[in-house]
Parts: C-alpha cells; sequence; structure tokens
C-alpha cells in the first residue's frame, strides 16, 4: 500500500474553496488532464482514465459539513483519496489532498503522484480566483 498527501494554501474562505472543488461539472478544471469524471447516480461516478484507455467505476461523496470530498473505486478497490479543506484565518484556507493506493500495480510512483497532486492543486486555486472574479458583489 502506498499513500501520498500533498497541502497547498489558497487565498480564499474556506466555503469558496469546497464549493469549487465539489462542484461534479467542473471537476475536469482541476484534476489532473487524463481523468474525466461522469456523474451518475450519487454518489457513483465513472472516471475515465485518457493514459490507461480505460473508464472505471467510482465513488465521489461530499460532505459539506466537513468541507471533505471522499472518493475511491468501486469494483477493483485499489484506490481511495480524500480533498480536506480547513480555514486558517484572514479569509485563507489550507487544502489538503490524500491518495491511498491499496495495489501497487495502480501506483504511477512518488513522482508522478506528487506531480499530479502539486499541479491540481494549482488549478484548483486558479479555479477558484476565477469564480471570484467572475462572481458579482
Amino acid at each position: 500500500m502506498s499513500e501520498y498527501e500533498r497541502s497547498r494554501t489558497m487565498p480564499a474562505l474556506p466555503e469558496k474553496v469546497f464549493d469549487q472543488a465539489a462542484d461534479v461539472d467542473q471537476l475536469e478544471d482541476w484534476l489532473p488532464n487524463a481523468l474525466h469524471v461522469h456523474a451518475e447516480v450519487p454518489p457513483a461516478v465513472t472516471v475515465h482514465d485518457d493514459l490507461a484507455g480505460r473508464d472505471m467505476s467510482a465513488l465521489l461523496k461530499a460532505r459539506p459539513e466537513q468541507m471533505r470530498i471522499e472518493w475511491g473505486t468501486r469494483d477493483e478497490g485499489s484506490y481511495a483519496g480524500w480533498l480536506q479543506v480547513a480555514g486558517i484565518g484572514s479569509g485563507t484556507s489550507e487544502v489538503t489532498v490524500h491518495l491511498s493506493f491499496f495495489d501497487d500495480r495502480h501506483d504511477p510512483g512518488e513522482s508522478s503522484v506528487h506531480e499530479a497532486l502539486d499541479s491540481s492543486l494549482r488549478r484548483l486555486e486558479e479555479q477558484v480566483r476565477l469564480r471570484a472574479e467572475n462572481t458579482p458583489g
């Protein structure tokens, strides 16, 4: 089993960050480029992985009261993760993403995972910023 975790501070209220991160229709705006999420009957989703060239049945559950999103593969049980948003004062938030690979065959390796997590957190921050700029008032 392999586990990875990355965090990033974002200049936005935690509710704004969570709302952006949990928007199923906009997940592709911040997830790694090779992943595409198609919502089914909640909490079921299908994730298409361009690199593997296949679809995976998955679960995605947002917990607004905890500002947490959890996900994982449905049929294989080989992968799970979560994203947690926490307010750290002065209108800023810390976002932590954690991934667990229960099957080493699905683990792309530390360097690749850290690069993907860092890129995803940067993209999420950009989406939060764009949403704030385009929100009236």
